[in-house]
């Protein structure tokens, strides 16, 4: 659920990105500062440990036999714009499908079902 949650704030941090990233350099070209490289390496480190939760979701779903789409999709997501924030549209939209998945949390297909009552 953390996960779920984590990758609902990175969707937001996503969509920001571009426009922070942006107005510092702007920033940078008038003032003659280098703030760039710290608000972008900000959104990177966020997506990495994205990646890393979402690993952890994945190890964990599997032992409980939880479905793991909600966390590869994470991964997946998280992984993309870890690689280069251009990939953000895409990363926003597959976080928010693994968003979906993870907090729906159901039995995987071939997790054993115990009917005993």
């Amino acid at each position: 659920m953390w996960t779920g949650i984590f990758d609902i704030i990175n969707c937001v941090l996503f969509c920001v990105s571009w426009f922070v990233i942006f107005g510092t350099a702007v920033s940078d070209a008038t003032t003659g500062t280098n703030a760039t490289g710290g608000a972008a390496t900000f959104f990177y480190v966020m997506a990495w440990i994205g990646v890393v939760l979402n690993i952890i979701a994945l190890v964990k779903s599997k032992k409980a036999g939880i479905s793991m789409v909600g966390p590869i999709l994470g991964i997946i997501g998280s992984a993309l714009f870890g690689l280069t924030a251009a990939m953000a549209f895409p990363a926003l939209v597959v976080l928010i499908i693994a968003t979906v998945f993870t907090m729906l949390q159901h039995p995987a297909k071939n997790a054993a079902i115990d009917n005993k009552q």
